[in-house]
């Protein structure tokens, strides 16, 4: 992701150059940052995180305002914890398809512990795009309560470079005692929700009484259960891919990263009226049609897509204006 969004930056000031001649390097870098910013928080905002937070979605996160100078959007100590719910979706393969979509090639999955800390692959194995490729055709796993996390994370971590496995679930949970947060039940309370006080109140919130019963055996009290993992362990909101608890906290976060930016993109003065409108029209699609040699993309990347059946081709999704930034 790193690698296209720094392609997108080359590519967006070689075209202002084009519109703006007389622009020096230090404002074309200024502007096209600016306009990658953006693509961030279009991308995340109005694309993945209603896919994320479902129903949740509208009560978390309302209407923008404007901004709000009383909002503080610095990062909450349990938001480092709450956002490591994707740990939970991550499958124990890296797919890579070829230009067909196909898992023709020698490396198409490779098992993860084998990639930790591995750029060469990427380098040596057919650079990005058979990794994009994957990442658009083949799914993420389901976080579901009787595999929270797949072996490859929880028993292989930093395996090949450490020589000693680390467990990624102990260490999420170990890092919220070391930052003292407190425990779930004191943040279903802060967001809330119902504070479970025994073991059948937590099947019930669970709805999953062998989960509740493992709970209680191991904490002996809801108080007592680490944040990340009764949080990731709650059955999905509605049309989301994160329970209540961890809706709750996330939402909580991305409003105030947004209400409490001056530099939002949404924010009047910081783009032209023109500029926000070609900006509403570019999507993670485009930008990898810009960006790589794929030729077919999903129109609607961050929900589960097949091939050929959900792709279009690159022609068909809308570029980016850079008109509106003329001087």
């Amino acid at each position: 992701m790193q690698t296209l969004f720094l392609r997108e930056h080359n590519r967006i000031a070689k075209e202002l150059k084009m519109w703006n001649p007389h622009w020096d390097g230090e404002r074309l870098y200024q502007e096209t940052r600016k306009i990658i910013g953006a693509f961030n928080q279009i991308y995340t905002y109005r694309d993945y995180l209603p896919l994320l937070l479902g129903n949740e979605f509208h009560k978390k996160l309302p209407p923008y305002r404007g901004y709000n100078k009383n909002v503080n959007p610095s990062i909450s100590n349990v938001f480092t914890s709450a956002f490591r719910f994707g740990h939970g979706s991550v499958p124990p393969f890296v797919p890579r398809l070829d230009e067909k979509f196909q898992n023709s090639l020698p490396f198409s999955k490779t098992p993860l512990h084998l990639t930790f800390l591995a750029p060469w692959r990427i380098v040596k194995e057919g650079g990005i795009d058979p990794i994009v490729r994957g990442f658009m055709a083949d799914y993420p796993k389901l976080m579901r309560q009787d595999q929270i996390m797949v072996d490859e994370l929880r028993e292989r971590l930093f395996e090949q470079v450490k020589y000693i496995a680390f467990d990624l679930s102990s260490l999420n949970m170990q890092r919220g005692r070391d930052h003292g947060l407190p425990g779930y039940n004191a943040w279903r309370r802060f967001c809330g929700l119902f504070a479970p006080s025994n073991e059948a109140q937590l099947a019930s919130v669970l709805r999953n009484r062998k989960l509740a019963k493992d709970f209680m055996k191991l904490y002996g009290t809801p108080e007592n259960i680490d944040i990340w993992i009764g949080a990731i362990a709650e059955p999905f909101v509605p049309n989301g891919r994160v329970g209540p608890l961890m809706a709750c906290l996330i939402g909580t976060q991305f409003k105030n990263l947004r209400d409490g930016d001056r530099y939002w993109w949404e924010n009047p003065g910081v783009f032209t009226p023109e500029q926000h409108r070609a900006l509403r029209s570019d999507s993670l699609s485009r930008l990898i049609c810009d960006n790589t040699r794929i030729k077919e993309v999903p129109r609607d990347i961050f929900k589960m897509n097949s091939y050929p059946k959900d792709f279009v081709t690159c022609c068909e999704i809308k570029s980016l204006d850079l008109s509106a930034w003329k001087e």
